[in-house]
């Protein structure tokens, strides 16, 4: 009989009933839940899955936490899918408890290092210090919650076998995108464990693509997920997924792209995103103090609920400058955006196109270059440009391409998935490059001025979307 006693069942929105195990056995020192309880895991409902694009679609208040038990849910079916040809190809590989265990506190954490506003946050101050969530998660993982994972002895469907225990390190490992400089003694088996969390599927963006269009309203089964984890298996080189599978691959893709231009770079966001960067960028030094990496404690409690709180009540303190700011922090979280989109202009780029050395890889260059075009009375409005860049599909010639295969079941051969002519016609990237005023006169000159710039450059003229 199936140990009820010890499991707990949570209903989600999107994948129905999540297992996790709530109570230890005799001999168990930790159980899932301990881990899903943890200050560090619970922190996670305070940082939105969305960034800024909550302000936005009303309906998408989901958090980070949310998502990584999503995440949790789908390392078992992705385990559940694959373990066998995993062991086929490698031998070595650990039992299926080690390895489901593994992935599911792998999927649980990968998000354990974000902080307010997540990306956002990376760039606008985790890299101040050499950091990114990822790096202070992995971190996180092996400091703070190191302990408890190597007490992890079961999961719903398998448990470790008496001489294993889970490796904290091979956890942080695992959620790190790839580094030229990093540690080569990982197994083979890890390695290619590391394509579900690095790769063009991964059972982190299967999930996101599925709660994200859910909960925006965007579409309430964006792609089958079924199918694609079904026609997926590991071969001698890798993540395979067989041609019958192919159709719901370029499905998800197509999906996740449109969300990137719909949602995550919908125009409105990213003009609070431009509010929030002016914001945060004067805020930093009051928000948090020091080298995240070296004051775990204070990092434990910056959440957007702590930033949004107590940046707000300097308005009503006695330092002018933090009155200042305070104002204009609850001017955004009142939702008063100044800047306005003028105009909108999506590149798309092929393999063979020169996108890197494009101006439209440089937003500052893109508005200097502006102002030139613009009459000499308006040279000096209030401008900004805005450059959001979505990988639609890895280049074939970069290391990203390496993670996934193809298998040609007419010819019984593996090939890498890039050589696909269905996956080749799809683009390379999209560059969607507005012009936000404040002023909604200075609109016409403006998208007059970026089409010069762009000359005879295809794009999609989407003027005042």
């Amino acid at each position: 009989m199936r140990d009820y006693e010890h499991e707990n069942l949570s209903h989600d929105a999107v994948h129905g009933y999540i297992a996790f195990t709530s109570r230890r056995r005799a001999g168990d020192e930790v159980c899932e839940r301990d881990i899903i309880d943890h200050p560090w895991v619970q922190r996670l409902r305070h940082i939105h899955q969305l960034q800024t694009a909550w302000w936005v679609f009303p309906t998408a208040e989901h958090t980070r936490f949310q998502h990584v038990v999503g995440v949790m849910h789908l390392a078992s079916r992705a385990v559940a899918a694959l373990y066998e040809s995993l062991v086929a190809q490698i031998p070595a590989t650990p039992s299926r408890g080690y390895v489901e265990s593994l992935l599911r506190m792998a999927g649980l954490l990968h998000d354990v290092g974000h902080g307010p506003f997540g990306h956002f946050l990376d760039t606008h101050f985790l890299q101040d210090f050499g950091l990114t969530h990822e790096s202070l998660g992995a971190l996180i993982i092996e400091q703070e919650l190191g302990g408890l994972l190597r007490e992890i002895r079961r999961n719903p469907n398998s448990e470790l076998r008496a001489d294993e225990q889970l490796d904290p390190r091979q956890i942080a490992w695992l959620i790190q995108r790839p580094a030229s400089d990093e540690a080569t003694d990982m197994p083979l088996w890890l390695h290619r464990l590391r394509s579900l969390l690095c790769g063009i599927y991964t059972i982190d963006n299967l999930d996101f693509v599925l709660r994200d269009a859910y909960m925006s309203g965007y579409s309430t089964q964006a792609y089958d997920l079924d199918r694609l984890l079904h026609y997926s298996f590991f071969s001698e080189q890798g993540l395979t997924i067989h041609d019958r599978g192919l159709d719901a691959l370029v499905r998800f893709m197509g999906v996740r792209a449109e969300l990137f231009q719909s949602i995550y770079f919908h125009r409105t966001v990213r003009a609070i995103d431009l509010t929030l960067a002016d914001l945060f960028r004067d805020s930093k030094q009051h928000l948090f103090s020091g080298n995240p990496a070296e004051n775990l404690a204070d990092y434990l409690e910056f959440t957007e609920s702590s930033v949004l709180v107590d940046a707000v009540r300097w308005r009503r303190g006695g330092n002018p400058e933090l009155r200042s700011l305070g104002a204009r922090w609850a001017s955004l979280a009142a939702r008063r955006i100044p800047w306005k989109m003028a105009c909108q202009r999506v590149l798309v780029f092929a393999e063979a196109d020169a996108e890197r050395s494009s101006i439209f890889s440089d937003a500052s260059l893109v508005e200097t270059l502006l102002r030139r075009n613009l009459p000499a009375d308006l040279a000096n409005i209030p401008l900004r440009v805005d450059i959001a860049r979505h990988v639609h599909r890895p280049d074939s010639r970069g290391p990203a391409a390496g993670h996934n295969f193809l298998y040609d079941s007419a010819r019984g051969v593996v090939n890498p998935l890039v050589v696909n002519q269905l996956y080749r016609r799809l683009p390379l990237s999209h560059r969607i490059c507005r012009a936000y005023v404040q002023d909604a006169e200075h609109r016409p000159p403006v998208a007059t001025a970026l089409d010069a710039l762009l000359g005879d450059r295809p794009h999609d003229d989407l003027t005042n979307m």
